[in-house]
């Protein structure tokens, strides 16, 4: 049974840094396409960043310049380095995974889901 584990959130003040992690068991991700997204109270799903397997990243415009998103294929896990948090960036942040494919902003495309972590940005 395939399980994506994410860690990491909290709550932190304006300009801290998180790291958060998404750790697969079940199956090797290593050639997948795996991302982030967040959802904040009444709103959509949206993107964060995605990276390839050969670690070709994509990331929002929201978080472009703030936000890394990495991965260790041996470890079969996805990272997404924050940076310069602000208030709206307070979510739940999952990580998902693409059975196959590349890059996609949508989440109906993509196979796999973290049960979520809570990140809490105050002012």
């Amino acid at each position: 049974q395939v399980q994506l584990v994410e860690s990491g959130g909290e709550s932190v003040q304006t300009g801290g840094s998180l790291r958060l992690s998404c750790a697969a068991s079940g199956r090797t991700f290593s050639t997948n396409y795996m991302g982030w997204f967040r959802q904040a109270p009444g709103k959509e799903r949206e993107f964060v960043a995605g990276i390839t397997w050969s670690r070709i990243t994509t990331t929002s415009d929201s978080v472009k310049g703030r936000f890394t998103i990495s991965r260790d294929n041996a470890k079969n896990t996805v990272y997404l380095q924050m940076n310069s948090l602000k208030p709206e960036d307070t979510a739940v942040y999952y990580c998902a995974v693409r059975s196959a494919g590349w890059h996609t902003t949508h989440p109906d495309e993509y196979d796999y889901w973290g049960q979520g972590t809570q990140v809490t940005v105050s002012s």
